[in-house]
């Protein structure tokens, strides 16, 4: 199954309602993504530009992109960013066809 990273900075708003009432936000999102199909692997609070970080398997593109609207229409997230990921095998395969697409890049006469 496909691997996602999803970055979520919370709103001032959303910051607001955690302080009042503090809670995981992981457990929280946990029954939405699995409703999709999708499994947390692991997730994270941090600090800097984004506030949560989640790994994620979900069964297809159409999946992660549906749960990735759905934390961003909720309101509490000013910025939800999610990006495909590779294992190193499947990372190595790209390389390879990669290198078998003909593609030749411009060059300064």
């Amino acid at each position: 199954m496909p691997h996602y990273m999803s970055q979520v900075a919370y709103s001032r708003e959303g910051w607001e309602n955690l302080v009042k009432q503090p809670q995981d936000r992981i457990e929280a999102v946990r029954p939405a993504i699995e409703s999709m199909g999708g499994k947390i692997k692991s997730a994270w609070f941090a600090f800097g530009d984004y506030d949560v970080v989640v790994i994620s398997e979900m069964p297809d593109n159409i999946s992660a992109a549906a749960i990735a609207m759905a934390f961003a229409g909720g309101g509490a997230c000013k910025s939800v960013h999610t990006t495909p990921l590779l294992s190193p095998e499947e990372a190595v395969e790209a390389m390879k066809k990669a290198s078998q697409t003909g593609y030749r890049p411009a060059r300064a006469a």
